[in-house]
């Protein structure tokens, strides 16, 4: 099969702004979704579904939510994911993006093909190949579990947070969840209304946000001109340890890094639960102990299951590394969208900053349908940015200087990088 349009893989938030932004463009796409119907992750449904049943935003909704179609008056501030799930085949339905998705369908190989691209892709027990012009992987970014080998033998059960879904499962146990990020923390929370015991393992320490400051979400706050990263360091500082404490006094440890500088916990809940004493801290872990587990400080103590909220991997099993200029912890693309190493692929949604929302994947896709256009009606325009693809790469970190984690490799600030792709879409869309 041959084509002139552009394959997007993925039908989640990014697929769906990938989408939407080259219709904008009146540039022709056909999307590839592995589930039965829009929404990714957020259908606790679909066959690598990673949300649990009280999984709601860590952000607000109007932070969140895309620009061109907000959410319904009487949306909850902090959404469930029922009610995002409802929000995104509202917008599939609105702008009529469903008829061009094929479901059911999962990408195997993305392979370049002289000028263009060959999507391999599985239709039922049958291997079937279609040619595109280029390629936006928008699978996202938590699909694929970050699973550590934890050395000795456990009797009990070992779970990762992405199988987790219901808070039964704990229900009379004493449960270990390993890693304190935000699922861990939300699935600690759910676990004290049905466990026997929760105990949370800490690696290193975190700056706890709550969702609401003086009544209002706290990311609704502060969003006319940004701080210097110093300032709004050393003030914010301030701020969540009058609202929330001083999370070492809770029994975690005390952060090794400033604040912003790795992605805060934004659950106040878990510090609760702690100070009421439905929840112990615990040292990372040393090894499993048969009916136990053993810790750093030489502790020891019994459980039934463990919980490994230890995060997700990026995972594009379908496409060569070296087409994805991925040599470290993850691909480096311009403004990680754009592969200096293969033309007309692109990649919609790696990316991770406080505040993004799904307006700054949005505005990724935006930035694509841009160049596209460019290569189209303007080609000196269009080869301009070539060169700036093949360039040094830009300064997005805002001032800040993240931790120098795998889970940090594609973490930006959210205005630097928003100002940095705006400008490149302003730019594209120039004529001379």
């Amino acid at each position: 099969m041959t084509s002139d349009s552009y394959a997007i893989i993925g039908a989640g938030p990014s697929g769906l702004a990938a989408a939407r932004n080259l219709q904008r463009a009146g540039l022709p796409w056909r999307g590839y979704e592995l589930h039965t119907d829009v929404g990714g992750l957020w259908d606790i449904d679909a066959p690598r579904s990673t949300v649990y049943e009280s999984a709601h935003l860590i952000s607000s909704r109007t932070t969140t939510e895309f620009t061109e179609h907000p959410m319904p008056p009487g949306t909850a501030d902090y959404p469930s994911h029922a009610e995002l799930l409802a929000y995104f085949r509202s917008f599939a339905d609105r702008f009529g993006l469903r008829e061009h998705y094929r479901f059911g369908t999962e990408v195997i190989r993305v392979e370049p093909d002289g000028a263009g691209w060959t999507v391999t892709y599985r239709d039922g027990e049958e291997e079937v190949s279609a040619r595109h012009t280029g390629v936006i992987i928008a699978n996202g970014t938590l699909s694929e579990p970050n699973v550590p080998t934890l050395p000795g033998q456990f009797d009990g059960e070992i779970i990762h947070t992405s199988a987790y879904k219901r808070p039964q499962v704990f229900a009379g146990k004493r449960v270990l969840v390993v890693g304190a990020g935000n699922s861990g923390c939300d699935i600690v929370v759910d676990a004290v209304h049905h466990a026997a015991s929760v105990d949370i393992s800490v690696r290193r320490g975190y700056h706890f946000v709550p969702k609401y400051v003086l009544g209002k979400p706290a990311d609704t706050l502060n969003q006319g001109r940004p701080l210097p990263a110093r300032i709004k360091q050393a003030v914010d500082s301030r701020l969540l340890k009058l609202f929330t404490g001083d999370p070492v006094k809770f029994g975690f440890p005390e952060p090794d890094h400033k604040l912003y500088e790795s992605h805060p916990i934004v659950n106040s809940l878990i510090l609760h639960h702690v100070g009421h004493g439905d929840v112990r801290v615990r040292p990372d872990v040393e090894r499993l102990d048969g009916d136990g587990v053993v810790f750093r400080d030489g502790s020891r103590h019994d459980y039934d299951l463990v919980v490994l909220a230890t995060g997700y991997r990026l995972h594009y099993p379908f496409v060569a590394r070296e087409h994805l200029n991925w040599t470290g912890m993850a691909p480096e693309l311009y403004l990680n969208v754009v592969s200096p190493t293969a033309p007309g692929l692109f990649v919609v949604g790696m990316i991770e900053a406080s505040g993004i929302g799904w307006q700054g994947r949005y505005e990724q896709g935006e930035m694509v349908a841009a160049y596209l256009t460019a290569r189209r009606e303007a080609p000196a325009v269009a080869a301009a940015f070539d060169e700036r693809v093949a360039g040094p790469p830009p300064d997005l970190s805002g001032g800040y200087h993240y931790l120098g984690l795998e889970r940090m490799a594609y973490y930006v600030n959210k205005d630097a990088y928003r100002r940095a792709v705006r400008s490149e879409i302003s730019t594209l869309q120039e004529r001379p």
